[in-house]
């Protein structure tokens, strides 16, 4: 199924809002606080919990990561793209932070297996058109998810949203390459329509500005953008 089709589940966000979960351990290789939390549902439903208080100070982002994780999500669920897992605000065991959904993946793969693969091109030139529009400064290889699903996600999405463009990405492979017609259309009615309402409580007004000017940007360019500069990139690639 074509990413920009996809819609999440009303249960799976119902239950990521609402349910009852425990945390069942740390997540390992974190730079911040990361949680794996489990749900008392019959399918035992299973998410990652970031929590503010578990953030550490940077100087270029604000406090607040786990909002812009959120962020990610509804940005995604606007487009129709699907690329982010449901992703929701709420009280955790250390306060407030965002769940997501866990992804039951194969994590022998990453963004560079997957393309090389070449069977989840689709998925992953919505990626790259997302991460342009939601200024991700910091996508990694193993920050794209081959789930059970056979989608590609796309996870670890907080250091995203600055006003000023700071785009680094793995996925300058599609550079001065077509934006397929289908996610043209999508950025177009996202500028039309404007962005969803629920990201006035997640970014400042700067910041939701520079996003509807960076989805009509890609959208009058219409070609994946090139990096001259060899610089951005993330570190580690993986």
């Amino acid at each position: 199924m074509p990413p920009r089709r996809w819609a999440p589940d009303p249960d799976t966000l119902a239950l990521l809002r609402e349910g009852d979960l425990e945390v069942v351990g740390r997540m390992p290789w974190s730079s911040n606080a990361t949680f794996l939390v489990a749900f008392d549902d019959a399918e035992g439903t299973r998410a990652v919990y970031k929590p503010l208080r578990g953030e550490r100070p940077l100087w270029d982002f604000p406090a607040g990561l786990h909002r812009r994780e959120v962020a990610a999500f509804e940005l995604s669920h606007a487009l129709g793209w699907g690329v982010v897992p449901p992703t929701v605000l709420r009280d955790g065991p250390h306060g407030e932070g965002s769940v997501q959904l866990f992804v039951d993946a194969d994590f022998a793969q990453h963004y560079f297996t997957i393309l090389e693969g070449g069977r989840h091109r689709e998925d992953l030139e919505a990626i790259c058109a997302f991460d342009l529009v939601a200024n991700n400064t910091d996508r990694k290889g193993g920050h794209c998810l081959l789930g059970g699903d056979d989608r590609v996600y796309a996870i670890d999405n907080g250091l995203s949203f600055h006003e000023d463009f700071k785009v680094r990405t793995v996925l300058w492979d599609f550079a001065d390459e077509p934006v397929p017609t289908g996610l043209l259309d999508d950025l177009a009615r996202l500028v039309a329509d404007g962005p969803p309402a629920t990201l006035a409580n997640l970014l400042d007004a700067a910041e939701i500005d520079a996003l509807v000017e960076r989805a009509r940007w890609l959208a009058a360019r219409a070609t994946f953008p090139a990096d001259p500069t060899g610089h951005r990139y993330p570190w580690p690639l993986v």
